[in-house]
């Protein structure tokens, strides 16, 4: 007989300024949520996720809103199904209304993930490729001016302080709203121009 584990969701978006409702309506009610702000992709930077791996046990079901949150490549999908499975959980992709589970790990099933991962991964490219066109249609134009700064200099000089005082750099960007790695980009263009 197989265990019946916890309901897990795990929801993300790819900035701090995205909001993570819609989302959280698609998976409904669960017994624990993970989440992350921050681009899907590289695994790296995603704490939620590796707590959410970290976190299940057999007899489990992961619920998320659609493939492309979980994964950015059909190659990251696959790898990160088969971690879940391994674990003796199940996922569930509500959008896309595909359950997979180590119980029922068929040729059918395993094809089904490849080809809407696929299409997923399609789907994200051509956005990019609109996006690029877009940005170069703009800077033609004279009216594109890039990714505005994302930390003033009152922001900055207080994330100084609060590093020289060894309060960690992943805490100080959360507390001004950051990604790390944005913090950590300015601390160091601030350190290389000498301020």
């Amino acid at each position: 007989m197989t265990p019946h584990g916890q309901t897990v969701g795990y929801v993300r978006v790819s900035s701090t300024e995205q909001n993570l409702a819609r989302q959280l309506d698609l998976i409904g009610p669960v017994d624990r949520l993970f989440q992350d702000k921050v681009s899907g992709g590289s695994r790296a930077n995603r704490i939620g996720l590796a707590e959410c791996l970290a976190y299940i046990r057999a007899g489990d079901t992961i619920r998320v809103a659609s493939m492309d949150r979980l994964a950015r490549s059909l190659i990251d999908l696959q790898q990160l199904v088969d971690e879940i499975l391994a674990e003796g959980a199940t996922i569930h992709f509500v959008k896309e209304g595909q359950t997979y589970s180590g119980a029922r790990d068929d040729s059918m099933s395993r094809l089904m993930l490849q080809i809407l991962g696929a299409f997923a991964e399609f789907e994200r490219n051509l956005i990019r490729e609109r996006q690029a066109e877009g940005i170069r249609i703009a800077k033609a134009a004279g009216k594109y001016r890039g990714r505005a700064k994302l930390l003033n200099p009152e922001q900055l000089n207080l994330a100084r302080e609060l590093v020289d005082q060894g309060v960690p750099k992943t805490r100080v960007a959360g507390r001004l709203g950051v990604h790390r790695s944005t913090l950590y980009r300015a601390l160091a263009q601030q350190a290389s121009a000498g301020v």
